[in-house]
């Protein structure tokens, strides 16, 4: 656990300009990581960013630091609910038991940066039934320090992607062009990342994605915080399109 008094206010963030697309994983020598420009591992998260609003599947706002002021929480934001990659990333979040949570005291907690009327399909696609919300302006996203763009990095094979690029991609594209409002539920140069934050607005650990195969394996995750390991290799009842 990370002593609340080596937290400190964080420095105000702007978002990492837009580097060249990555539409594969890639291997080879890393591009030089831009210097985050939000809290790191051990301060505190600033009273003005917990104080942000989410919006919930109804459209109510709730202040971003009302998720983890009582307990601790994995927080996961995700690029955008058209993106094959962290649709699959859910859908292995949305098998993580409650039960298991539950006995570690921990919240699990996903984050978007699409309009609030997407959170209900998206979890009926996902089958994902644990806190959801969006940040449609990406105010968090940008104080957090996350990336926008995409950085050429090495990346092993993840765990919880299925898809290969070119079916998922078939897939986002039909879903966009299928669904009640086509648009990209999101801005598609935005990257996530995953924090474990609270009790208050203390930040135990933080990892902001270089690029969309970057996410953090979720048993790694959960490990820090204490929640059995969850078996990944059963497929949730969802509905691909």
């Amino acid at each position: 656990m990370v002593d609340a008094n080596l937290g400190r206010q964080m420095q105000g963030a702007v978002a990492d300009p837009a580097l060249g697309p990555v539409t594969r994983q890639v291997s080879g020598r890393a591009a030089p990581a831009a210097v985050p420009s939000g809290p790191e591992r051990g301060q505190l998260l600033a009273a003005a960013v917990a104080e942000l609003p989410v919006l919930d599947a109804s459209g109510r706002q709730v202040p971003f630091g009302a998720l983890f002021r009582e307990r601790r929480a994995v927080v996961v934001f995700v690029r955008h609910f058209l993106c094959y990659i962290c649709k699959e990333y859910v859908e292995d979040l949305a098998k993580i038991p409650k039960s298991f949570l539950q006995e570690a005291d921990v919240t699990l907690i996903v984050i978007g940066q699409s309009s609030y009327h997407h959170i209900e399909p998206f979890c009926k696609l996902t089958g994902y039934s644990h806190e959801i919300y969006v940040d449609p302006e990406r105010e968090i996203y940008k104080k957090l320090g996350m990336k926008r763009g995409e950085e050429i990095a090495s990346s092993g094979k993840s765990p919880h992607i299925k898809s290969n690029i070119l079916s998922g991609s078939i897939r986002s594209l039909w879903r966009a062009v299928t669904g009640p409002l086509f648009d990209f539920q999101g801005d598609p140069a935005q990257q996530g990342g995953t924090l474990i934050l609270g009790p208050g607005n203390n930040i135990h650990f933080i990892h902001r994605d270089k690029n969309r195969l970057d996410h953090k394996p979720i048993n790694s995750v959960l490990q820090l915080v204490g929640v059995q390991h969850v078996d990944f290799t059963s497929r949730p009842s969802v509905i691909h399109v």
